[in-house]
């Protein structure tokens, strides 16, 4: 009798302190995300002081050149001795993306309908239009994978997705790459 009451007070003191662990993970858990919540919370307010204050928005790798609109800005693409010019859109996604210039990145094929690189870190998104029926030729974000996404095929509309520009011309030469290609990208002034 005394072996089954050590082993049952055995059990419950195992019981107790996972169920403890459980609630410190919970409760640290908790206190995580409303910290994420506060600083997400400040981020926005000062973006709004900053749109008060300057009329433009940014985050900490938003930087604008030469003013605070993309209008007119094109890009140069580099790859397999080749060139194509990328004209930019005017939203704050895209000027976040050229703050990052120059780049190279391996792109690679996906679905047979676009050429994708992953990006090190992810773009500001907030005030871009967040979906888009992308066209041949579209230079975009995808914003939940983090990466870039060139279409040289057409392809049906998508949550998640930010225009950044349009290749002017040439865009078949990215449907003919079979394979992984380094690309290297830069502001045209």
């Amino acid at each position: 009798m005394k072996k089954i009451i050590q082993q049952i007070l055995l059990s419950l003191t195992i019981v107790l302190m996972f169920l403890t662990a459980c609630n410190s993970r919970i409760i640290e858990e908790k206190r995580s995300s409303e910290e994420s919540l506060t600083i997400h919370q400040s981020s926005k307010q000062e973006v709004t002081a900053d749109k008060a204050n300057n009329g433009e928005s940014h985050n900490s790798t938003l930087i604008h050149k030469g003013g605070n609109t993309t209008k007119n800005i094109r890009i140069k693409l580099t790859f397999n001795n080749e060139e194509v010019i990328v004209k930019m859109d005017d939203n704050p996604t895209s000027k976040d993306f050229l703050s990052l210039l120059p780049l190279t990145l391996t792109f690679e094929d996906y679905a047979g309908t676009e050429k994708i690189s992953y990006l090190s870190n992810k773009l500001f998104t907030e005030e871009a239009p967040s979906r888009i029926d992308p066209s041949i030729g579209d230079f975009t974000y995808y914003a939940p994978w983090g990466n870039l996404a060139i279409f040289y095929k057409d392809f049906g509309y998508s949550n998640g997705l930010i225009k950044l520009g349009e290749i002017e011309a040439r865009v078949e030469k990215f449907k003919n790459i079979n394979r992984d290609f380094t690309v290297t990208i830069e502001r045209v002034d």
